[in-house]
């Protein structure tokens, strides 16, 4: 059986808790009558058992069963061992989609949302010893709400998949004092030797806040604050006076990570302690249509990367695979990734920081515009950039893929003024990153970068759109670049799909593909080589090639559905690096 017991938010680490990741109680509710039941209550014994934190779709569950059921139910019993007054915070890193939970049949908490963290003091409501933890999770075929590559028909189809219902990343208890942070942001300013962000604690207890930030182990700076009822405000410089560079930055060849540490104090005492780390790092795109990282221009080289495991779905089987499958990126000439229609599990940004490997955070699609979807999209979108603003190596935002769910946004003023929302809620949420609002086409005025989707067979036709094309009026694939009346206002251009080569052998019994099959390795090198000849001759800032591994029934991976090489990865790196 696959487990996952590592720390589960590696990027802001507490010293007390335990996972309540392994197995669990587990049952369908197709007749949706759980609380007439009492299954609330935790004195019912439910019918199966499933491995957390794997959906019950996944052969890594235990369950392995594709077919629909919208509401599930989950139990377990844990110990507590907690001082009298201490806080106790259950934590999801994801479930999907409308969370409720239950604590010794007391309600405690209710999330919407498949992709972002949540979290509940539960002190009032455990004992020390035996208690017991009940969730029921709703994800209804329902495509207003926020579902990205999981198919809403119930089966998969063309590039879209089964389903992930419920709980589908880590679940743990870590414990604090009388007060803890509960919001945080940091922010990096390179010009002013400085880093500043907010912090918000749970019950506005504490009444000092200290920050520390060292660099291999010697402290840099300490700053303590008077912490206020709301939001504490805060600023502190990362300037070594004495050195030649005045900070080090963070830079892909050399991710440079200080270490952070917050404390929280009441009345001397200390309440809450937690590290994280970041880099001194600044995103910017400049006049010329450059995109630039500290200032200096930077060619992306991104794989689109969908994050799905064989048998485990959209839940990577360990921290390790998410390490992996950046290193395999990189020894294949990428120096980044595009995480494809999904949030990822925090070890992907935790490693891509370490490492230096630069990613961009994409929302997960709906896909029928409405009242509905607009609501759905936006407060789950607020909420992804909360939490990915804190990491170094994100830096760029994608809040709508190829018009999914705005498909009438050429014309449509209703659906461009949701794009320019988007836009304008990503820049209220963190001004530091460019924003890319409908990544493929359609393009519109509020876009920091200009993106192409074109899976093209060959470069043949790359000089006449994109060299001498006016970029105002030409059509890749069948698809304007720019939404009527949208002009384009030299932003940086990024060539953000392309490719989709699979293997002939690869592409029979329904396979999905977007460029039909190579018969040998030789001719798949030798097509690749004539995209990235006619993407040299190009003003592009970088580009994006679908894609990492084989999913399911799509079959144009450099990796297998194992992710495991396909190819000879050092004959990729010399045909990607241009």
């Amino acid at each position: 059986m696959i487990s996952r017991n590592e720390y589960p938010r590696p990027n802001f680490r507490r010293k007390e808790w335990f996972t309540l990741n392994g197995e669990w109680e587990f049952e369908f509710d197709d007749g949706n009558d759980g609380i007439a039941r009492n299954l609330p209550s935790g004195n019912v014994k439910l019918k199966k058992k499933i491995n957390v934190p794997f959906a019950y779709q996944c052969k890594a569950s235990g369950i392995g069963d594709e077919s629909v059921h919208e509401t599930v139910w989950y139990k377990r019993n844990f110990r507590v061992d907690k001082q009298s007054g201490s806080g106790v915070l259950l934590c999801f890193n994801g479930s999907d989609y409308k969370t409720d939970v239950w604590v010794n049949g007391s309600y405690v908490l209710s999330h919407i949302g498949a992709y972002t963290p949540f979290k509940a003091d539960v002190a009032k409501f455990v004992h020390n010893g035996d208690n017991t933890v009940v969730v029921r999770c709703s994800d209804p075929q329902d495509n207003t709400n926020p579902r990205g590559k999981q198919s809403w028909t119930g089966e998969k189809f063309a590039c879209w998949y089964e389903a992930a219902t419920g709980i589908w990343q880590s679940v743990w208890i870590e414990y604090f004092g009388s007060d803890c942070i509960d919001e945080y942001s940091l922010t990096t300013d390179i010009d002013a030797c400085e880093i500043y962000g907010d912090l918000r604690t749970l019950y506005g207890k504490a009444d000092e806040i200290e920050i520390t930030v060292s660099l291999n182990g010697h402290t840099v700076n300490r700053g303590r604050f008077s912490a206020r009822k709301g939001v504490t405000k805060y600023s502190l410089s990362v300037k070594d006076p004495n050195a030649l560079d005045k900070v080090l930055l963070w830079w892909p060849h050399k991710p440079t990570l200080y270490d952070i540490e917050y404390r929280l104090f009441a009345s001397g005492k200390e309440q809450d302690f937690a590290k994280s780390r970041f880099g001194m790092r600044k995103v910017s795109v400049d006049g010329n249509g450059m995109f630039c990282i500290n200032d200096c221009p930077f060619y992306q080289r991104l794989i689109l990367d969908q994050g799905y495991w064989k048998d485990s779905g959209i839940t990577p089987p360990s921290a390790d695979a998410l390490k992996d499958d950046i290193m395999l990126a990189k020894s294949m000439g990428f120096n980044g990734a595009r995480k494809h229609q999904k949030t990822e599990d925090p070890y992907f940004n935790y490693y891509a920081d370490e490492i230096g490997f630069i990613t961009w955070c994409e929302m997960p699609s709906a896909y029928d515009f409405c009242d509905k979807e607009i609501k759905a999209v936006a407060g789950e979108w607020a909420e992804i950039v909360s939490v990915h603003k804190n990491h170094t190596s994100v830096v760029a935002y994608v809040p709508l893929n190829e018009s999914w769910g705005v498909k009438e946004i050429l014309t449509d003023k209703k659906q461009q003024d949701f794009a320019a929302s988007l836009y304008y809620l990503t820049k209220a949420l963190d001004g530091t990153r460019p924003v890319s609002v409908n990544d493929g086409w359609e393009n519109t005025d509020e876009t920091d970068l200009v993106t192409v989707h074109d899976y093209a067979p060959d470069s043949s036709n790359f000089d006449k759109l994109y060299v001498n094309g006016n970029i105002d009026e030409i059509y890749p694939v069948g698809k304007k670049l720019m939404i009527n009346g949208a002009k384009y206002r030299s932003q940086p251009i990024i060539f953000s799909e392309f490719g989709g080569i699979s293997m002939a052998e690869e592409t029979e019994d329904g396979a999905w593909v977007y460029n039909s099959g190579a018969n040998n390795s030789e001719e798949l090198y030798s097509r690749l080589e004539n995209l990235l000849r006619g993407i040299r001759k190009c003003n592009f800032q970088g580009f994006c090639y679908t894609q990492l591994t084989d999913v399911r029934q799509e079959m144009n991976g450099l990796l297998s559905e194992g992710h495991k090489p396909k190819f000879d990865n050092g004959r990729l790196k010399k045909i990607f690096e241009i």
